[in-house]
């Protein structure tokens, strides 16, 4: 594991100073839409933090608030057949299959909390823990979410959602507070869901909603 620091702009470093760190990823979280491919999802989600994709064999982890800190995480063999398990459970209905993703997630969280140092991590962890490395906000979290739920496509372990790109809420597009979420949207309906880790203390399971509910919440 290799450990690694990107120096923010300081026009950044302000911003996140006053609690707004969901601003460095307002350029990049726009709407899901129809017809999103792996490409799109992925320059999205990664190319204003300059983050290799994932890969089914290595992940790259943010944390730190603003993806400041990243860490290289190998997945074994092994690792891709626990993922593989876990969504066996979901093999027979899309609302079965989000559960599961709801375990991958837990299990993620607990598989990289050692590598990133990330282990006991806070739910909705705020300005207070700014730049802690052990601590990630909306934007290491909905970057992560979304990794693993590539991994899982890639592994061809996705039956019934595709993977988007991440979405933001609040201000400035509403009065709320600035907060980004992984997206997932099922293919039969085309109902799109948020997948939000932020909104979890370490080692449960996302929330998953549907988003059009998610962009209501505060």
């Amino acid at each position: 594991m290799r450990e690694t620091r990107k120096f923010r702009p300081a026009a950044l470093t302000v911003m996140a100073s006053i609690g707004l760190t969901a601003f460095a990823a307002m350029g990049l979280a726009v709407p899901a839409r129809a017809g999103t491919d792996i490409a799109s999802v992925v320059a999205a989600t990664y190319s204003a933090y300059s983050v290799l994709a994932p890969t089914p064999s290595e992940v790259i982890v943010c944390h730190g608030f603003g993806c400041q800190y990243r860490s290289e995480l190998g997945l074994s063999a092994g690792d891709r057949g626990h993922l593989a398990a876990l969504m066996g459970a979901g093999r027979g209905s899309a609302a079965a299959e989000r559960r599961a993703i709801g375990a991958a997630g837990a299990w993620f969280d607990r598989r990289f909390g050692g590598v990133a140092g990330t282990k006991g991590h806070v739910a909705r962890a705020n300005r207070d823990y700014m730049f802690d490395k052990r601590q990630m906000d909306c934007i290491d979290s909905s970057r992560n979410t979304t990794s693993l739920l590539l991994v899982l496509a890639q592994l061809n372990l996705l039956r019934f959602h595709d993977v988007v790109e991440p979405v933001a809420r609040g201000f400035p597009l509403d009065a709320g507070a600035p907060h980004v979420t992984a997206v997932l949207r099922e293919r039969a309906t085309g109902v799109e869901w948020a997948v939000d880790s932020w909104t979890r203390a370490y080692g449960q399971a996302p929330e998953i909603m549907p988003l059009e509910r998610w962009k209501t919440l505060d």
